[in-house]
């Protein structure tokens, strides 16, 4: 070999082991920097250096009081899907399509499920997510859109169920705390806290007629959470959470939650009959648009039903004499020294009765005020 090809060798291999090195002084300072591109390598810092963890945070009493309530109380809280069919026109095959969700709670250890009447509204199948997420079909056992409550059944082993304790909406004062549980936006068994910010509300139901001493509160209720339960610092049932005011549709901390007291009555009847069975007079009234155009302030009455108890008590009718002219029926003003203003009024005060009961009733006749007692009778 001849030396000038030894010399070029030596010269490779001289020239391989200088990039070798340099490669290596590279690669270590990569690998053994503390930042690669200002960013901190977690692996590289010794065990002394990383921030130790923070001491256990105390956790208050009224902190323990809430998780207390959610962990008693959210086994009661089920999640609602409200499924709707449609058949194809051609080829008749069925489809379901789920129609809407809500939230709901166990009402007794019979498998009795309560929403709103307006999460289940126009479906045909309805099935119920309890709180261990088992699925089960319900079936509907009745609503009353008026108070927009709603009655599901599903067939379960009665010690699966926990139902939720129920409490007296009649004694709660401003100011209370509330703690709503239900399913917002879907998202599964949420919790959310505030305060009773007004009693004795009155909003519209899907019925069409006012429900009357809603609990308004500024726990926040968004969609989903229809049909879930209010509860108060005992974890107790004081009413079911129904609509909220916003303008955008989400919470703006006016909420409205139907009374216990209403509920409690209104699903007796469900479950016993499958409608509400009310007290009445046995009177149809006069429609309340034509009552405020003649300034009739009151519930006048329009027919009486035969042997009914406004009948029995000598209650007259609207009629038309011989020459055509209306004469005015009998306008009652007063149920047992509650005012009557509307036909409304007279629905819900004698919601507070029973079949049976007698009652007072005030009422003017030809511009003269009389009064008369009256046997209620249920309705049919």
């Amino acid at each position: 070999m001849k030396i000038s090809q030894v010399l070029g060798l030596i010269m490779l291999a001289a020239l391989g082991f200088f990039v070798g090195s340099k490669y290596n002084l590279i690669s270590d300072l990569f690998v053994n920097s503390s930042y690669i591109e200002n960013k901190p390598i977690a692996a590289s810092r010794p065990a002394d250096e990383q921030r130790p963890e923070a001491p256990v945070t105390i956790i208050t009493d009224t902190e323990k009081a809430t998780i207390d309530i959610f962990e008693r109380s959210a086994p009661s809280v089920c999640f609602i899907t409200t499924i709707s069919t449609q058949q194809d026109y051609w080829s008749r095959d069925i489809a379901e399509i789920p129609k809407g969700t809500g939230s709901g709670f166990v009402w007794d250890t019979d498998g009795h499920i309560i929403t709103n009447y307006h999460v289940i509204e126009g479906g045909d199948k309805f099935k119920v997510t309890l709180n261990d997420r088992t699925v089960w079909n319900a079936t509907l056992v009745g609503v009353e859109p008026n108070k927009d409550l709603a009655v599901l059944r599903i067939d379960i082993a009665r010690d699966k169920l926990r139902p939720i304790p129920v409490g007296k909406s009649s004694t709660l004062k401003v100011g209370q705390s509330v703690y709503a549980i239900g399913n917002p936006f879907g998202l599964d068994q949420s919790l959310t806290t505030g305060v009773i910010s007004a009693l004795g509300r009155e909003i519209k139901s899907i019925g069409g007629r006012p429900i009357r001493d809603v609990i308004q509160t500024d726990a926040a209720i968004n969609p989903g959470n229809s049909g879930g339960p209010l509860l108060d610092s005992s974890g107790r049932l004081i009413g079911v959470n129904t609509m909220i005011y916003s303008p955008s549709g989400a919470s703006a901390g006016i909420g409205f939650s139907i009374p216990s007291d209403e509920v409690k009555w209104v699903i007796s009847d469900l479950i016993k009959y499958g409608k509400v069975i009310r007290p009445v007079l046995g009177v149809e009234l006069l429609p309340q648009q034509y009552a405020q155009n003649w300034g009739v302030e009151g519930a006048m009455i329009l027919a009486t039903e035969p042997n009914g108890g406004a009948d029995r008590a000598g209650l007259k009718a609207l009629e038309r004499n011989v020459e055509g002219e209306i004469i005015f029926g009998d306008i009652i003003t007063s149920i047992d020294g509650k005012k009557i203003t509307t036909n409304n009024d007279l629905i819900l005060v004698l919601e507070k009765y029973k079949s049976g009961d007698k009652v007072r009733i005030d009422f003017i006749r030809d511009k003269a005020k009389k009064s008369v007692s009256a046997t209620l009778s249920a309705s049919r």
